[in-house]
Parts: structure tokens; sequence; C-alpha cells
């Protein structure tokens, strides 16, 4: 069947989104990984770039594992073992016990009963918010929440939603004040830890003292669920995230990532038992979808265990130090900063021509960084999201404020 009408309609929209501006363009493809060499950390080669090399600015791989060898030597050892893909979802042939070991660890990593992967965050969330939505639940949700947890909303059918501005704990406590005079059995509170735009951190000790407040007037509690994939591994004393930061109860439901900071793929989801038991007779990304690879669960196994050691924690202090080098580089330099501790490291531009421009002065001298605009943040909070990396070095952080420091006169 032709699509020429159809393809009229699609290409009309794509062409009405560059004019505006908010295309998100065409996509780096990376050919090659040059190691760390000299006192720098490694370079990226590009198709249509030829030799040339770039410091990558704009990774979520926090602590360099996936270009950490042993990361590497494991998902290849177990490729070997159990071969490239799982064969199957998970309750027809593939499970692993490489899947089963990872949930383990998971779940004693963060104190919880018991943990379930994914096959990404994005999935995770969708596969938990929606299962634990009825129609007697009242959703509340930060405004800046990312794009899985409005998508995880809009595909839930609740009684009713309410979105507080972002981290105002006064509008929290009055949403769920609301929440409490409706006909609702449960409610559930929603929240990023970590603010993947911005950098910053959610509170969550409020939010749970907050919930904690209301919880007796709901027949089925007050749950928090916290999406903290940019802050485990990255974020806390230990790697354990925005809860450990911010010296918060332990989250009734915690998200986490296996894509970031432990530097492999998939997602995962822990709780108490009961609750993951009812998601892995629920949730659709997990039953009708194949999960990680054992080789993938084998890597991240690996990331797990140097990050819970002591290279870990120097890991994190290294990533701490090279993140304050930069904020305040860029501060003495005259940019506004969102300041935090979180190796996200925001350039506050506000204006989309001038983000291009610095992308491409950054690029035109061996940078990648990735510059934000309307519609993935608002109008006026246009920015460069820097994301400062563990395997980048203070040669490296230097290296990248030099360039920024000439940009006026490019």
């Amino acid at each position: 069947m032709p699509l020429d009408r159809v393809v009229e309609v699609l290409a009309a929209h794509v062409a009405d989104l560059e004019e505006r501006g908010t295309a998100k363009g065409a996509e780096t493809v990376v050919t090659e990984v040059v190691g760390p060499r000299d006192g720098r950390g490694p370079r990226f080669r590009l198709a249509d770039s030829g030799t040339r090399e770039f410091l990558r600015m704009n990774s979520n791989s926090y602590l360099g594992m996936s270009l950490h060898p042993d990361v590497i030597a494991a998902e290849e050892e177990a490729a070997q073992r159990y071969g490239a893909g799982p064969g199957a979802v998970r309750f027809i042939s593939g499970t692993y016990d490489a899947h089963v070991e990872l949930e383990r660890k998971l779940a004693a990593f963060h104190a919880r009963e018991a943990a379930m992967i994914f096959s990404s965050a994005y999935a995770t969330v969708v596969s938990t918010l929606v299962p634990l939505t009825t129609d007697r639940t009242i959703l509340i949700s930060d405004e800046l929440n990312h794009n899985c947890i409005i998508n995880a909303m809009r595909l839930s059918r609740p009684l009713d939603k309410a979105v507080y501005a972002h981290s105002n704990m006064a509008e929290l406590r009055r949403s769920l004040e609301k929440a409490s005079s409706q006909d609702a059995a449960r409610a559930i509170v929603v929240t990023d830890g970590i603010f993947s735009m911005r950098g910053d951190h959610a509170p969550l000790d409020e939010v749970m003292s907050i919930a904690a407040e209301f919880d007796d007037r709901f027949p089925e509690n007050v749950i928090v669920i916290v999406d903290d994939s940019h802050g485990v591994g990255a974020f806390g004393s230990t790697g354990r995230g925005t809860e450990e930061y911010t010296a918060a109860p332990p989250a009734d439901v915690l998200v986490g990532t296996l894509g970031k900071a432990f530097g492999v793929n998939g997602g995962y989801v822990t709780s108490r038992e009961a609750v993951v038991r009812f998601l892995r007779e629920s949730a659709p990304m997990y039953i009708y979808s194949n999960p990680i690879t054992p080789a993938e669960a084998s890597a991240a196994l690996k990331s797990l265990e140097l990050l819970d050691s002591a290279d870990g924690r120097a890991l994190l202090e290294h990533l701490r130090s090279l993140t304050g080098r930069f904020e305040s580089g860029l501060v003495r330099l005259g940019f506004e900063v969102i300041a935090g501790e979180h190796p996200v490291v925001p350039l506050m531009v506000r204006d989309t021509a001038r983000t291009r421009a610095l992308v491409r002065h950054l690029r035109d001298h061996g940078v990648l960084a990735t510059g934000l605009a309307f519609p993935v943040v608002p109008r006026g909070d246009e920015e460069i999201r820097f994301q400062v990396n563990a395997d980048h070095t203070e040669a490296d952080i230097d290296q990248v404020l030099d360039i920024l420091s000439r940009f006026e006169a490019a």
C-alpha cells in the first residue's frame, strides 16, 4: 500500500521542527574509541571526521565503567559462555543465572528485599508505574520529571493526577491534602532522584517525611516511587544515589539503571518482595520483552562489584573533584551554572541560537557536548548539559574550560 499522502504529512512535520529549531538533527556516529594516554582520558573518532579525536563531555557513563577493562572482560567471558542473546523472554527460557545473581546483588546493594531487571530504565518506569496505578489511585508528580514518568502517567488510568512545582514541598503537601479528600485508595508520589536536565536532586528526605504524614489517610498507603537513574552510582559517598546523599529513608519503590554509572545496559526496580513478585506478573515490558543479555548482566555484576569497593569509592571521590573543578572554572569564566555535586553540570545559556553556536564552537575544537533547547527544556532554560566522567582527567577539564574561554572571540 502506498504511503505517498501520509509521507507528505510526516515530512512536513519534521520540516516544521527543523524550521522552529526543535529538531534533534543528525546523530553523531562513533567509529572508534582511543584509550587514555599522556595524561588525558579516552577520545572518540567519528564518522566523516577521519582520524580526528574528540573529548566526550556528554556521556552518562559517569564512572567510566563502559571502558573499564574488567567490565569488558566480564562481558566477553559471559558471551563465550552463554552466547550473544537471551533467546527468549524471561518466563519462557530467557532467564540465566547471571540475571538472578544481578537481581540479588542489586537488592542487597540498596538494602531491599528484592529486585528485577528490565531492558531499560525507561521500560522499568513505565512497567512499574502503570501496573501500580488503579482507578482509585491518585498520581502526584514533580513538574520536571523525566519523559518516561510523564508517559507512564499518560498510559495509566488513575482516579486523578496532580503535578507540583519543581521540588516545591508545600505544593506536594497541598496535593496530598487534596488527594486525601477524594475517594482514593492509594496515592503515588513519583519523582526523579536527579533531574537529568539540571543535575539538581529531589529533597527525598522531605518527600518521604511528607508522604509519611499522609499515609494513614489512604487505605492502601502513600507510595513513593523514585527514579534515581542518574543518581545511583554517581551520587552519594558510596554511590547509592539521592537517598544516601539526602539521608532519606528508603523509597518504597526505587528505579535505577545499568546504562549510566554502571556503564552497561538495562534498568531495574527494587522494593519489597511482594511488590517485585506482583510486577513480575503484571509488568508488560518484563513479561513480553527480552531481558538484557546474560553477558550484559555479567558486565553489570562486575561494575557493581567495582563500585562497592575501595576502588569504587576512589572513583567517586575523583569524580566529585573533577566536577567541582569544572563547575568552579565555569563560574570563574562568568558562565551561569546550576550548582551541585552531581556530575551533570548545566551551563545555562538561555538562548537557542547562542546555545547552538557554543556547541559548534566546542565541536570545532574537539569537544562533544549537547545543547538542550525547547521542548526538551522550557523556553528560557536553554543550556549545554555537560557530563563529567571519572575517566576524564584534570587536563581534560582544563582543556574544555580553555576552549570555552575563547568562545566570544571565535
